[in-house]
């Protein structure tokens, strides 16, 4: 009789302690994926990763102790009384200059590889505020206060190579200097995007006056899980480019990236990259850097910009091929951008509008062979592609990879471009894919057959096969798109048409 009245107190006890455990909120119950949401293919973006690509298209401002020797990579022995511009650097110009040129932020350079800072750092005497000026020198302070001012995103370039330090190559150079430098830099504005690191391996210097190649292994030596932790702490959003293995070099500066180009990768960002890996473990994005004169990253005496065809090649080759560009322009040792270059961007900016800025594919009928079935709160359906929102998109079922999308007009629509847009948040899928244009809706022609491979975060598609070649267009009423090979079940949030 004991063991009945014992058991059945267990019983009690265990009821009531179940049930108590679920007011408190510590159990509870829920429906397994009601939205019928597709799984992920990993690997994914981070939050910060994802905003950092919605940022597409980013000046570079390389400016410094370089822009008064003519160098592009300071020996670190330059006297401080080189560096002369006659008032502070005019950060706003630069910010209103990459605003007008479509752009939606920028990276100024506050340090190069001869280790001068462009703030008043206490890691250094090598920097501006020893140059006898009559004035402070704070461009991140200047250059943050004015991307914030004209709602631009903002951040900075500093090389943990240093020909000046005589820490540099030892055990006290990171922990005394790099690391210090950029935490004082992430104390500079609100929201910083990215943080550039460049030139990270040593090579021959100044060194304090030792006059000697120090060379060391930029995987360990710069100490990056604890980089990233501190800054992340400071910025949260900040992306941290090529030592902090957050976003890789495409590799080639001359402003394209590969027509297959993944964002998973397995690689570490060193080396060339211009296509990242089907089968990567994990999601590094491509930036691509370019420069937008005809001569070095930092300002020279006779210096140009480059065509405005040859710029906007530039965008189509990298935005268009899910990669991020980054595009310099110097300001010259007054401080500010050269005049022929301010307007150079403003006609970039213009032609960006002009081209890419009336999308077709809003007023479009638009229909998919293959539809996810809906779930509680989401459905699946076409008309997401073009309701001008990133968070709906369009799926198929899970065991169907070939689906057919196809956009229609009541009348005629001259065309040049057709633009799309994975939902990336769940993983980059599709493999390969063909855009056919009708003039009838019934009789279809294929276009740029070779270059309809990847989509990733954005894909922009010349018609014609040509990304120098602007041409007259074509005349549809129809536009095809299938997607003929995917990892998984297909996601795209978005269709354009220019």
């Amino acid at each position: 009789m004991r063991k009945i009245y014992s058991s059945l107190l267990m019983l009690a006890l265990s009821s009531f302690s179940l049930e108590t455990m679920a007011q408190g909120n510590l159990i509870s119950q829920t429906l397994e994926n009601p939205d019928n949401e597709p799984a992920p293919v990993f690997p994914v973006p981070s939050a910060r990763q994802l905003a950092w690509q919605e940022t597409e298209f980013y000046a570079f401002f390389h400016y410094g102790m370089n822009t008064y020797t003519g160098k592009e990579w300071g020996y670190g022995n330059e006297s401080l009384s080189t560096f002369r511009p006659p008032k502070h650097p005019n950060c706003e110009q630069w910010v209103q200059a990459a605003k007008d040129a479509g752009m939606k932020g920028g990276i100024a350079v506050v340090k190069h590889h001869d280790g001068f800072c462009l703030w008043p750092t206490k890691t250094t005497e090598h920097n501006a505020n020893n140059c006898g000026l009559s004035f402070e020198v704070n461009v991140p302070k200047a250059y943050a206060e004015a991307s914030e001012k004209l709602g631009m995103k903002y951040g900075f370039y500093i090389s943990p190579w240093d020909r000046n330090s005589a820490h540099y190559g030892k055990d006290t150079y990171v922990k005394e200097v790099f690391l210090k430098q950029a935490s004082e830099l992430a104390e500079y504005g609100h929201d910083q995007f990215e943080m550039w690191f460049d030139g990270a391996n040593g090579g021959d210097g100044y060194y304090g006056g030792a006059n000697e190649v120090r060379n060391i292994d930029a995987s360990t030596y710069y100490d990056v899980p604890n980089l990233a932790d501190s800054i992340h702490k400071m910025q949260p959003n900040c992306v941290m480019w090529g030592v902090g293995d957050e976003a890789r070099w495409i590799g080639n500066e001359a402003g394209w990236a590969g027509v297959t180009n993944w964002s998973p990768e397995y690689k570490p960002a060193r080396g060339p990259n211009e296509n990242g890996n089907e089968n990567g473990w994990r999601w590094f994005p491509g930036e691509s850097d370019a420069k937008g004169t005809n001569m070095g990253w930092f300002w020279h005496a006779g210096e140009s910009p480059r065509s405005l065809n040859e710029l906007f090649k530039f965008y189509l080759e990298t935005v268009g091929r899910n990669a991020t560009l980054i595009l310099n322009f110097p300001p010259d040792q007054s401080g500010e951008l050269p005049k022929a270059t301010v307007t150079r961007m403003k006609e970039l900016g213009q032609l960006l509008k002009e081209r890419l800025g009336t999308d077709l594919a809003l007023d479009a009928k638009i229909e998919a062979s293959e539809t996810r079935k809906a779930g509680a709160k989401r459905t699946y359906v076409a008309t997401n592609l073009n309701d001008n929102d990133k968070d709906t998109y369009w799926a198929t079922d899970d065991d169907v990879i070939e689906s057919t999308i196809t956009l229609s007009w009541d009348a005629p629509k001259t065309v040049h471009y057709v633009a799309l847009m994975e939902y990336i948040k769940k993983g980059q899928r599709i493999k390969s894919f063909t855009i056919e244009t009708s003039q009838d809706g019934t009789n279809w022609t294929p276009r740029a057959t070779d270059q309809c491979t990847t989509v990733g975060y954005k894909r922009i598609i010349p018609l014609n096969g040509s990304t120098t070649e602007y041409g007259n267009g074509y005349s549809v009423k129809a536009i095809r798109i299938t997607i003929n090979d995917s990892k998984a079940c297909p996601l795209l949030h978005t269709v354009s048409v220019f």
